[in-house]
């Protein structure tokens, strides 16, 4: 008889984290967490190298879900969605849309049970099936948030404005400042998903 494997879903496990209101900003614990992960600079909606990041993390996330659920840890978890950090040199680029100056980093979390020898494995197999272009960039790191502030922003990307401005304020509200780069999550996928429905949760650390 075989054992069904229960299927991980963190967006569930984690729902503070990745379904906050949309209504009003919320104040968060975010643990240390692994995740994969490739810098870039530039334009995401014109930047190749943003694009080719989309097209290495994923591979890699598939192939360590398929290595988790068939090999010795025998788990199986549900993809968790791309997720970005976002700074600049010169922080008014982005009120300026000086899209170009943007620096990125894309990544995808894992659960804890995918190790470090687990990723490398996963590098070599994608490496041997189809080899993007930035797969040497790809990394395996923690990522330790600590404090933050939150909220549901719907719609498109480019009216987060007001939305990242209530988290701002609500940090000042508390008497914190802003730490660490500014947070979203992809809860929607753009390509399938009109720009007004778009869900992305916007995050700020605090100290």
């Amino acid at each position: 008889m075989t054992m069904k494997l229960t299927k991980v879903d963190l967006k569930k496990d984690l729902k503070e984290l990745y379904r906050p209101s949309s209504k009003e900003v919320s104040v968060v614990e975010v643990l240390s967490m692994n995740f994969l992960m490739i810098d870039g600079i530039g334009d995401p909606n014109t930047s190749k190298d943003f694009e080719r990041a989309m097209e290495t993390l994923y591979p890699l996330a598939y192939g360590l879900k398929f290595m988790s659920k068939l090999g010795e840890v025998a788990k199986d978890f549900v993809v968790m969605p791309l997720e970005g950090l976002w700074w600049a040199d010169d922080m008014s680029a982005f009120a300026e849309k000086r899209r170009d100056e943007w620096k990125w980093t894309l990544m995808i979390m894992q659960p804890d049970f995918i190790t470090r020898e687990m990723f490398d494995e996963a590098v070599e197999t994608v490496r041997k099936k189809k080899s993007p272009a930035l797969l040497d960039l790809a990394r395996f790191e923690s990522f330790d948030e600590g404090a933050a502030a939150q909220i549901m922003h719907i719609g498109p990307f480019d009216e987060e404005g007001p939305s990242v401005e209530r988290i701002h304020a609500k940090i000042e509200e508390l008497g914190k400042k802003r730490a660490l780069k500014h947070h979203e999550i992809y809860l929607s996928d753009p390509r399938r998903t009109a720009p007004e429905k778009l869900k992305t949760v916007l995050r700020q650390a605090m100290r």
